[in-house]
């Protein structure tokens, strides 16, 4: 959860120019047409229109959330980068709810291993110098 409350316009500009600097209106998924983004009551009304007419009216817009904090912890992202992505107040907030998402210590080995074996069978042979004991 953010440490800032985005209930009233001041806080939102306030919020939107810490984690989102610059001008541009893409970012802001629902823009008002102003500095500030709308109020949470407005982002629920559009995302309501949206969801409508694209036909996913189970999909909910904290969904969306979950999805790019997923996707980014996918990509290789570190909790740092997710948790300042997000705006949460800390690492350990960002742990608490994606920890399951990030790649195990055996996740990387069995991936190591896999990369390792498949460039071995690309290559034909393994490296002679390092299996035919004339090192």
């Amino acid at each position: 959860m953010c440490e800032l409350r985005l209930n009233s316009r001041q806080n939102r500009a306030a919020h939107l120019a810490a984690h989102c600097p610059g001008t541009d209106p893409p970012r802001c998924l629902f823009a008002s047409g102003g500095e500030v983004p709308p109020p949470s009551v407005s982002n629920a009304f559009w995302w309501g229109q949206a969801r409508k007419a694209a036909g996913c009216t189970r999909v909910k817009l904290h969904d969306l959330r979950h999805f790019y904090a997923s996707g980014l912890i996918a990509a290789g992202c570190d909790v740092v980068t997710v948790q300042r992505a997000l705006g949460h107040a800390s690492a350990s907030v960002t742990l608490g709810t994606y920890a399951h998402l990030w790649p195990t210590a055996e996740d990387k080995t069995r991936a190591a291993v896999a990369a390792m074996l498949a460039d071995t069978l690309r290559a034909g042979a393994a490296d002679s110098v390092r299996t035919s004991g004339e090192a």
